[in-house]
């Protein structure tokens, strides 16, 4: 992109603000630098790339570089065979911290998220933790290396501070000595040139020994170092050069270890610098309320509520833009101050910011093309040391454009031909307009030409646009209205500001019929789209409501039909713990009158008593069926084919069951189905195909190969009736295996111990005539043998 065209759109002003969001000085040159591409798959990538790390962001919080310092010079220094200095090994650390905290940012212990142009640069980092804290351990801070970075380092600073106690205690006697206090100026230590030294008045020169290192400004006090410690402090002076030598060891121990992993500390620095960068746009994007634009290589924009970067976010107006599908050029009219240029600079630095990979302030499925040049003639270039009027500076700039322009550019004039003649700048518009028109270059201009507008009007390719204007406010209201020619309000305007109408209707009277129609033409129009806009909004408001309307009442329906479910669900279940208790309730009557009879040895009517309980197990077996069918899963059925052939799934509405077809259908419609363990004909007005897939909850009521509910899940598959007596054990026995029977259990065991044998044969003599027994046996070698008796049920 040409920088006249990256000046004009203020692209400038965006890269800075992006650069500001990058952490380290790498990223902020990246950011600086940053052109807009005109290649289609590198677009595409720098938009996901920015995506990708907004979603992270939002997802993880800010990537955490704190730290990350610029070390190119320290490792070109490694390079060449210097040795770094503690502040470099320090930076070269930090950048080895920033590495480890950015790769545990990345990590994703769920697998939730994929982040396709990122996930492979945080994996390429790799963590040198040995060589981070062996330069933490060693180097304290810029000016201080650690005690504990060597023995000898240890040792020598340990024999340096005994020497130094030992200076001080020896210059301590020297000036508390009442033999030298006369002689000393004040009773204090000084360092002169790293020796330790005392100040000795100047007429006792000769009398204090020592070597004089300084003197005062007055000369009145010299700064002696007594001979007494002389050669403690050379001992001094020799400890800290061995110090230095050694702390210079250490420096160059880190430095080869930096070195040997030189390559793997600048591919870091280098993948650190990019994700800086890309989440530096990531910072922008949200800041800005951005998103990622949907690119095309027709040349087709579509841009919806976009809203200026560099304005006001709480003023801003947005606006719809769009260009390149039924039109190719855009022709923008209306007042002053009204919007027309900052709505032909957000279309250039939208198309400028998505090429380079930003994202746009606009709704989300905004769409731009990628074009390989963009034109701007926007401003007023005036240049008096030129000696260029503003019309000959823009056919300047028009001159260049139309020398560079391809069919793949987009071009944006503002107040195309201004500046000269109005007829003849219209007339040049034109045909700048037509041979850009010819040439099928996206195109947008604003103009005040009247002759313009019905150019646009009457050319095929090139749409009319405005900006609108508040005649009762006298203020712009900055939307863009595209399809309809801006009006000159030039007489309002004067009207509402005053201007006497006896000059206003002479004014009207100047202007051409044609001209006058024209404009009231326009004016038709704009009232007609305000008022087919209007209508368009309140009917897409009555659709949303009528929508939810629907929403609400079919929700109030599944839940009426819910409630009614569930209340007729909650009554035959009470029916059904009635029964049960009125079974429950005949049971220990009949046991009791059974106790009665006995002890009064009356004769009971066994058949009609067994006949009353079965009365009562068919009424409780009648609402077990019933509840069962409530619970059952919805179904999918369809109409039998008709060729119903083997292996087809039905539905058995007599029995509420699905089954397997076995055979076809004979000559009387009949078909054997195989329904559980049964195989039973069935004819086809019972049957309908089954396509749904039944999904058995295990907390849910199941139903038999037989048709009947399963009661209950806690029946248990054996009853205990040792030490019982024989009515209380038959009575029992009753209530039990009517309910394993109701609860579809295969087989049951009955515990009666071996004893004398009494009650095992009242037990065999009482299942012989019982109607749910098919079959009954004495346990097996493990199965309790004779002490228990194992029932089948039919």
């Amino acid at each position: 992109m040409e920088e006249r065209t990256l000046k004009t759109l203020e692209y400038h002003k965006i890269i800075h603000k992006l650069a500001n969001y990058a952490v380290s000085p790498m990223a902020k040159e990246i950011a600086e630098y940053l052109k807009p591409s005109s290649d289609y798959n590198e677009i595409i990538r720098m938009q996901k790339e920015t995506s990708d790390a907004v979603s992270m962001t939002i997802r993880k919080g800010s990537i955490p570089l704190g730290g990350f310092r610029d070390t190119r010079s320290a490792l070109r220094r490694v390079k060449i065979g210097g040795v770094l200095s503690a502040t470099e090994l320090i930076h070269i650390a930090d950048l080895l911290r920033v590495c480890k905290k950015v790769k545990n940012y990345s990590k994703d212990e769920r697998k939730q998220e994929v982040y396709e142009t990122l996930d492979s640069l945080f994996e390429s980092i790799i963590t040198l933790p040995a060589v981070e804290n062996e330069i933490t351990r060693c180097i304290i801070s810029e000016e201080e290396i650690s005690d504990e970075a060597s023995t000898t380092l240890y040792n020598l600073r340990r024999e340096m501070k005994l020497t130094n106690e030992r200076i001080k205690e020896q210059l301590q006697r020297i000036i508390h000595s009442s033999s030298n206090q006369a002689m000393l100026q004040e009773s204090v230590i000084t360092m002169r040139g790293d020796r330790y030294c005392v100040p000795v008045k100047q007429e006792y020169r000769n009398s204090f020994p020592g070597i004089i290192h300084d003197q005062s400004s007055t000369g009145a006090t010299l700064f002696i170092e007594p001979m007494a410690v002389v050669q403690l402090n050379n001992q001094l002076r020799e400890l800290q050069v061995k110090e230095k030598l050694e702390i210079e060891r250490i420096l160059a121990w880190l430095t080869s270890m930096v070195e040997e992993n030189l390559e793997i500390i600048q591919t870091n620095m280098e993948i650190l610098t990019q994700l800086d960068f890309i989440f530096s746009k990531a910072q922008l994007a949200l800041e800005m309320r951005a998103v990622e634009p949907k690119f095309n290589q027709e040349g087709r924009i579509n841009i919806k509520k976009g809203r200026h970067p560099l304005l006001d976010p709480k003023k801003v107006v947005p606006i719809d833009i769009y260009l390149g599908d039924q039109f190719t050029t855009l022709l923008i009219t209306g007042p002053n101050t009204g919007g027309k240029t900052v709505s032909l600079k957000t279309l250039g630095l939208f198309t400028l910011m998505g090429q380079a990979g930003l994202h746009i302030p606009a709704f989300d499925n905004s769409e731009l093309s990628v074009f390989d040049q963009v034109f701007a003639d926007i401003g007023d270039e005036q240049s008096i040391e030129q000696s260029l009027s503003t019309f000959s500076s823009h056919m300047t700039n028009i001159v260049h454009i139309l020398e560079k322009v391809t069919p793949n550019s987009l071009v944006l004039f503002d107040e195309l031909g201004a500046g000269t003649d109005p007829t003849e700048g219209a007339a040049l518009a034109m045909a700048i307009l037509d041979y850009l028109l010819k040439m099928g270059v996206r195109t947008a201009a604003t103009t005040h030409y009247s002759e313009l507008k019905i150019y646009a009007l009457s050319t095929e390719g090139i749409e009319n646009a405005s900006s609108e204007f508040d005649i009762e406010t006298l203020r712009p209201t900055y939307k863009l209205l595209i399809g309809i020619p801006g009006k000159s309000n030039a007489f309002s305007i004067s009207k509402r500001l005053g201007l006497p109408d006896f000059i206003i209707d002479h004014a009207e009277q100047l202007i051409a019929k044609e001209d006058k129609k024209f404009e009231d033409l326009i004016m038709d129009l704009e009232i007609s789209k305000k008022s087919a806009l209007y209508e368009q909004d309140r009917a897409a408001q009555y659709r949303r409501e009528a929508e939810e309307l629907k929403k609400q009442l079919e929700k109030q329906k599944e839940k009426l039909e819910a409630q009614k479910e569930k209340i007729l669900l909650e009554a035959k279940q009470e029916a059904r713990r009635i029964l049960q208790q009125s079974k429950d309730e005949a049971d220990k009557i009949l046991k009791e009158l059974q106790k009665s009879a006995r002890e009064a040895q009356i004769v009971i009517n066994q058949k009609e008593m067994e006949e009353a309980r079965g009365q009562l197990r068919g009424r409780l077996q009648d609402i077990e069926d019933d509840l069962a069918k409530a619970a059952l899963p919805k179904k999918t059925l369809k109409k039998l084919p008709k060729n119903l052939k083997k292996g087809d799934k039905v539905f058995i509405s007599s029995l509420n069951q699905s089954g397997m077809v076995v055979d076809p259908p004979d000559q009387n419609g009949d078909v054997m189905v195989q329904a559980g363990i049964m195989k039973i004909k069935v004819h086809l007005s019972n049957l309908a195909l089954d396509e749904s897939e039944e999904k058995q909850d295990k907390k849910t009521k199941k139903i038999s190969s037989t048709g009947k509910p399963v009661k209950a899940l806690h029946i248990k598959p054996e009853i205990d009736l040792r030490g019982q007596m024989v009515d209380e054990a038959l009575s029992n026995i009753d209530k039990y295996l009517d309910d394993a029977y109701l609860a579809n259990l295969p087989q049951v065991t009955i515990i009666h111990g071996k004893g004398t044998g009494a009650l095992r044969q009242a037990i065999h003599q009482h299942l012989k005539r019982h109607p749910h027994v098919k079959s009954y046996r004495l346990g097996k070698y493990g199965e309790g043998e004779t002490g228990v008796t194992i029932v089948e049920f039919k």
